[in-house]
């Protein structure tokens, strides 16, 4: 039987932070990382296989990283975990032992109970690269496909979809907008104006009843007011569960969200024994309630989080901010922390400030688009709680600044007085810059302190 200081289950976006993180910090510990997949996918990245980038092996993480780091890698599973004697059973392998483990092991798709759900055609979003090719395989003989769901997947898939085959696609969503989730209503409008101009069909207030078929193959979407949909394959694009089935075999607590329960350093009841990523319980940054939110972003500050606390609590994770950016054809779309109905929800007497401007000085400089920025601030602290950008590509960075603000709980006034560094080539005038601008005007709707 092997001995290692630290055994990390999952590699994916956490399990290789977290490997990466603990070697920095602990240069002498034995590390291992054990996965079930021969290779691993970059996340975010999985939808533009089916447009952007074209092939699942040209979205994958390679294990230089893990041979870099002195990390050693085993491909197996692990069935079982005694806690007592801090024992790993493998399915392959001999048993391995661990100092200290990290349960990395990530999430699964939400399958709605649709009836036909398991007709050929039928699809979900799987971080597998072979499911992923039988897909992407699939996509190239249709001519009709459906989306359920119309969030940053959903979405992302169906731009790319329609950008690299001549298809007729659907998304259908519940709510009034797609994206409804992390934005308010005048991006998300935007949002849906956009996916139209492109080609794609986007149904809002629907709910699927059914998937239809002959030969046990799909052919139609029934909608719940009798509408029915040609497709030749559909997607369900509606979140993601976390895999917390051998946290649960072992008896480890697990939390409202049904993900491992851990606390602020990222532990579980068992203090030699950490999670991180999708399987892990989240809390949100803004009111510590459960979080159902799952990104590889959040994903990685956790697994620093792991990697520095394995011997010795130095961090603790402050919650769930939740950023996120995605583009529908040039356009950027970004958000951080709470959006005004959000804010509302959460008690939050919240007023909002507005900036736009072209992201160079002057206007005519190559590479000049235009970017909106919306700020929302909590009005008697004057402390910033969110924030939302659309337009120029330089969003999906500006929108970091924007959760920075966040983390750091920085009010108007000092958002308004940021030192910024610009450059016309780079950025928005200074006269001009949308972070302080922003935050003047919500100063100018709140009145004096």
């Amino acid at each position: 039987m092997a001995d290692y200081d630290v055994v990390i289950v999952g590699g994916s976006a956490a399990g290789i932070t977290c490997g990466i993180t603990a070697r920095r910090h602990y240069k002498d510990k034995s590390i291992l990382l054990i996965r079930g997949e021969e290779q691993v996918l970059i996340p975010c990245g999985i939808p533009y296989i089916f447009g952007t980038v074209g092939a699942p092996e040209k979205n994958l993480i390679g294990d230089g990283v893990l041979k870099k780091h002195n990390i050693e890698l085993s491909i197996d599973e692990v069935s079982d975990i005694d806690r007592e004697n801090k024992v790993l059973k493998l399915v392959r392998g001999d048993d391995v032992s661990y100092d200290k483990l990290v349960l990395a092991t990530g999430s699964q798709p939400v399958q709605l109970p649709l009836p036909g759900s398991d007709m050929d055609g039928t699809f979900s979003i799987k971080k597998s690269v072979p499911y992923l090719e039988r897909m992407l395989a699939k996509m190239a003989d249709i001519s009709h496909l459906v989306i359920i769901g119309g969030g940053f997947i959903g979405v992302e898939f169906a731009d790319e979809c329609k950008k690299c085959w001549d298809l007729d696609v659907t998304v259908i969503e519940m709510l009034p907008y797609p994206l409804q989730t992390a934005f308010d209503d005048e991006f998300c409008s935007e949002a849906h104006t956009l996916l139209e101009s492109r080609g794609i069909n986007v149904l809002t207030g629907a709910k699927v009843e059914a998937l239809q078929g002959g030969n046990a193959h799909v052919e139609a979407v029934k909608l719940d007011d009798g509408r029915e949909l040609k497709a030749d394959a559909v997607i369900q694009s509606v979140g993601m569960k976390a895999n917390s089935t051998l946290a649960e075999k072992c008896g480890l607590d697990t939390g409202p969200t049904g993900a491992v329960q851990v606390d602020r350093a990222m532990r579980t009841v068992d203090r030699d024994i950490f999670a991180c990523g999708d399987c892990a319980e989240k809390v949100s940054f803004f009111t510590g309630e459960p979080s159902p939110l799952r990104l590889a972003s959040i994903a990685s500050t956790e697994a620093r989080v792991v990697g520095a606390n394995l011997f010795g609590i130095t961090r603790a994770y402050p919650g769930a901010i939740g950023v996120y950016s995605t583009i529908i054809g040039d356009t950027a779309f970004a958000t951080a922390g709470l959006t005004e109905d959000t804010a509302a929800e959460a008690g939050y007497c919240a007023v909002a400030g507005r900036s736009a401007s072209v992201n160079r000085h002057p206007g005519m400089m190559p590479g000049g688009a235009e970017m909106s920025l919306k700020l929302i601030f909590e009005k008697q602290t004057r402390t910033i709680v969110g924030g939302q950008i659309m337009g120029a590509k330089s969003g999906g960075e500006l929108i970091n600044t924007v959760s920075a603000c966040i983390q750091q709980s920085m009010t108007a006034d000092q958002i308004a007085t940021f030192q910024t560094g610009t450059h016309p080539a780079l950025t928005a005038s200074p006269v001009a810059y949308q972070l302080v601008n922003a935050a003047e005007d919500a100063i100018g709707k709140m009145g004096p302190c």
